[in-house]
């Protein structure tokens, strides 16, 4: 598999010679899941008004300082951080994941429900590719959208600016700016 959209889990190599040894993109990221996991740990344990430690946790997840604007209310859970993209005023509530491996952007005003779920990686469904693979696509979230509590965010998908995802939607389609979507299969209920 040729796409960039995939990466290998073992070292090919490695794997032709009868050994199971990971990749070293896998392995690359692996160590950062378990950075953003232990500093998400410590985010997640301090006191709430403790602003100075959660500004401290969230530069070192993040990779840079969080934009004064932001509010983030944990619990807050990621895998990787250094590609969560944050702009201006976004608002994010309680127990919101972010797996950002392939990239996660938040558009100036968006607001994020309790427990959304943003997804970049996954597995090929083929199960052959199951294993050997890990397969990712970016998120990008417009301005000013809102993102309803428990939604889920699926790899590659895009959300148009002003665009509102009902609670508990799973969204693996593109969603037009100025529109609402709901249901299982977050189909447009309406726009404006």
């Amino acid at each position: 598999m040729a796409d960039d959209r995939y990466m290998r889990i073992h070292d090919q190599e490695r794997l032709a010679q009868g050994e199971r040894v990971l990749g070293a993109d896998f392995t690359a990221m692996h160590e950062r899941v378990l950075r953003a996991t232990e500093l998400t740990s410590r985010l997640n344990v301090l006191p709430f008004d403790d602003d100075d430690g959660k500004t401290v946790l969230f530069e070192q997840i993040l990779g840079r300082p969080l934009p004064k604007t932001v509010t983030i209310y944990p619990p807050f859970y990621t895998d990787h951080g250094l590609n969560l993209d944050l702009g201006e005023r976004v608002f994010i509530n309680q127990g919101c994941t972010f797996l950002d491996y392939a990239g996660i952007r938040l558009g100036s005003g968006v607001m994020v429900g309790p427990k959304a779920t943003f997804i970049t990686m996954g597995h090929p469904v083929d199960p052959g590719e199951r294993r050997q693979f890990l397969s990712g696509a970016p998120i990008d979230i417009a301005e000013n959208a809102w993102i309803g509590a428990g939604a889920m965010i699926l790899p590659g998908v895009s959300i148009g600016r002003d665009a509102v995802v009902a609670a508990g939607t799973v969204v693996a389609d593109d969603v037009p700016a100025a529109t609402l979507v709901a249901g299982p299969k977050g189909a447009v209920i309406r726009r404006w």
